[in-house]
C-alpha cells in the first residue's frame, strides 16, 4: 500500500469515528434523561405516600379526639376538626368526623365483669350489682349470674380528612367499645 492510499484510508476513518462518537453521545444523553425522569417519578411517589400517611395520622388524631369524650357518644353529632400536623399554627388538614354510629348493645352480667382472679377493674366497679336472695332476703354481693348495671356497646367512627394544600382526601374508620349505664339505648 502506498503512502497516498494510507492517507485516503485514514481520512475515510475520521468521518466514521465522528459519527460513532455522536451516536454514543446521544445514547448517553438518553440514559441520563431516563435516569432523571425515573428519579423524579420515584420522588413523586414517595411524596404522595408521605402525604397519605400524614392524612391518616390526622384522621386518627381526629377520631381519638372524638373518642376522648363520652359526650360524643351520648349525644352523637358530626364534627369538623382542624388538624395542625406540623405545629406551625396553620391547619394542614380538615377532618370531617361523621356522627358516631352505635351498632350493637350487649347486656352484661357480673360474671362478664369479674375475671377469674376476682379483681374487678376500676372501670367496671360501678357496673357490678348485688342480688337479693329470695329465701333469706340477704343481698349477695358480686353474684355472677346477676345482671350488671352496665351494657357493652360497639360503635363505629368514620373520619374523612382533606389535605388543605392539595385537596387530597382519605377516609378512615375506627371501632370503639364502651361501657354505658344499663338502659342506655343504642341509637344509630
Amino acid at each position: 500500500m502506498t503512502c497516498k492510499e494510507n492517507m485516503l484510508a485514514a481520512v475515510d476513518q475520521r468521518g466514521a469515528t465522528l459519527l460513532i462518537s455522536l451516536i454514543m453521545l446521544v445514547v448517553l444523553t438518553l440514559f441520563a434523561l431516563s435516569a432523571i425522569r425515573m428519579s423524579n417519578t420515584n420522588l413523586g411517589i414517595v411524596g404522595n405516600m408521605q402525604a397519605r400517611m400524614e392524612a391518616q395520622a390526622a384522621g386518627q388524631q381526629a377520631i381519638e379526639q372524638v373518642m376522648s369524650s363520652a359526650a360524643n357518644f351520648l349525644n352523637p353529632a358530626q364534627l369538623s376538626i382542624a388538624i395542625d400536623i406540623n405545629n406551625d399554627g396553620t391547619a394542614d388538614y380538615t377532618a370531617s368526623v361523621a356522627k358516631p354510629t352505635c351498632f350493637s348493645t350487649k347486656s352484661l352480667t357480673n360474671a362478664d365483669l369479674i375475671p377469674a382472679s376476682g379483681t374487678i377493674s376500676a372501670n367496671d366497679k360501678t357496673c357490678v350489682s348485688s342480688v337479693q336472695d329470695g329465701a333469706t332476703g340477704v343481698y349477695i354481693a358480686n353474684a355472677p349470674s346477676a345482671q350488671s348495671w352496665c351494657y357493652d356497646q360497639k360503635w363505629e367512627i368514620a373520619a374523612t380528612v382533606t389535605d388543605n394544600r392539595t385537596g387530597a382526601k382519605v377516609t378512615q374508620h375506627q371501632g370503639a367499645a364502651m361501657r354505658v349505664p344499663a338502659g342506655t339505648t343504642c341509637a344509630p
